[in-house]
C-alpha cells in the first residue's frame, strides 16, 4: 500500500439493531444512547489528535451520517466526503435479519459458516471479492491523512487490506465501537477511546 497517506477510521456507534443481533447492510437503524455517546467519545478523541485531518470520508448510510455529525461537532474537521465504496457490506435479503430468520426462511444455508464469513453466503448479497475490489480502489486513491468513518464489515476489509491479510485473518479482525485504528506506516494501532 503507498505509504503517503494515514487512516483514522471509526466504526459508527452502536445501533438498536446492533442491540438486537440484526445484520444492517444497506438498511439502517438508530444510534442507542449508548452509540451516541461513543459517537461523542471519538469526536472528544479525535479533537486531541496532533496530526491534522486532511480529508474526512464517510460511508453515506444513516447510522454512519449521524456518527459522523457528531464527530465533526467537536472540532475543525473537513466537509464530509460521503463515498459509497465504504458503505457496509449488503447481504441483500438478509439486510435486517437475524441469524434465526435466516435459518428459518432458508433452511441450511448457514450450515458450515463461521460468525466471521456467513455474511457471504446469501443468495442476493455482495460477494467479499466484490467488496475487497470496492475497499482497495478506494484506498488506491487516497493521499494525507484521512478521518475514515464506516461500518463493522467494512472495517475489517480496510483494516485487512492494508495489512496484506487473508480472508480468514481479515473476516476475524475485531469490530469495537470504541476504538479509533490509525494505519499507518503499515501497521495498526488501536487508540481507545475514554
Amino acid at each position: 500500500m503507498p505509504s503517503e497517506y494515514e487512516i483514522y477510521l471509526v466504526r459508527h456507534g452502536e445501533t438498536e439493531w446492533n442491540v438486537a443481533g440484526r445484520f444492517q447492510g444497506h438498511l439502517d437503524s438508530r444510534l442507542t444512547e449508548r452509540g451516541l455517546a461513543q459517537a461523542e467519545g471519538y469526536g472528544r478523541q479525535l479533537a486531541t489528535l496532533e496530526a491534522k485531518i486532511d480529508v474526512l470520508v464517510a460511508s453515506p448510510l444513516g447510522r454512519v451520517r449521524e456518527t459522523t455529525s457528531i464527530i465533526r461537532s467537536f472540532g475543525r474537521f473537513p466537509e464530509t466526503e460521503w463515498e459509497p465504496r465504504i458503505a457496509e457490506v449488503s447481504v441483500g435479503s438478509w439486510d435486517g435479519l437475524t441469524h434465526v430468520d435466516i435459518d428459518a426462511q432458508w433452511p441450511s444455508r448457514l450450515d458450515g459458516t463461521t460468525p466471521f464469513d456467513w455474511f457471504f453466503r446469501s443468495p442476493d448479497g455482495e460477494s467479499y471479492d466484490s467488496a475487497l475490489a470496492r475497499v482497495t480502489e478506494w484506498m488506491d486513491s487516497l493521499d494525507g491523512n484521512v478521518l475514515a468513518v464506516s461500518h463493522g464489515l467494512i472495517g475489517r476489509l480496510i483494516r485487512g487490506v492494508y495489512l496484506n491479510l487473508s480472508r480468514e485473518e481479515t473476516l476475524a479482525l475485531p469490530v469495537p465501537q470504541d476504538v479509533i485504528w490509525r494505519l499507518a506506516k503499515g501497521r495498526v494501532e488501536p487508540i481507545y477511546v475514554r
